[in-house]
């Protein structure tokens, strides 16, 4: 099924006044802004694994960082900004999942705690928690038919 096509004069209208997205500034901003916040993850883990800590106690302990950081940044308005500008390098991270949970609780917190905030928490990222699941079965199934694993 095609996407239908506006008609003639429509279609110079929407040409007219909607302005063009700059895709390869996008990407490039997108690609650099991601590898910053991964990069730097990874150097906060460097340095804690040189302060003793086991690869698996780093790895928890920076992820949980930037799920609260990113989460305090959702609260403060200030990822809201960094996202309009990096775009999807901060979106696709672990940063996107936790932004979507609490801006989520932000948005039904009149609602009260458990009502509001608690159970609208997973509403957007519900899909993700479900689908990530899936398809992480799916293909631990494929390894192991294969014998990967």
């Amino acid at each position: 099924m095609s996407k239908p096509k506006p008609d003639g004069w429509y279609a110079r209208l929407i040409k007219r006044y909607v302005a063009k997205r700059p895709l390869a500034r996008n990407c490039a901003v997108a690609f650099l802004s991601g590898g910053l916040l991964c990069g730097l993850a990874e150097l906060a883990r460097f340095f804690l694994m040189q302060g003793g800590m086991s690869a698996e106690t780093a790895s928890a302990w920076v992820t949980w960082s930037v799920v609260v950081l990113t989460a305090c940044a959702t609260g403060l308005g200030v990822y809201d900004r960094a996202g309009q500008f990096c775009g999807a390098g901060l979106a696709v991270p672990i940063s996107g999942f936790a932004n979507s949970v609490a801006a989520a609780m932000l948005e039904h917190k009149y609602e009260g705690l458990v009502l509001g905030s608690g159970c609208n928490s997973f509403k957007l990222a519900g899909a993700v928690v479900v689908f990530g699941t899936a398809s992480a079965f799916a293909a631990a199934l494929i390894a192991w038919l294969l014998g990967a694993a």
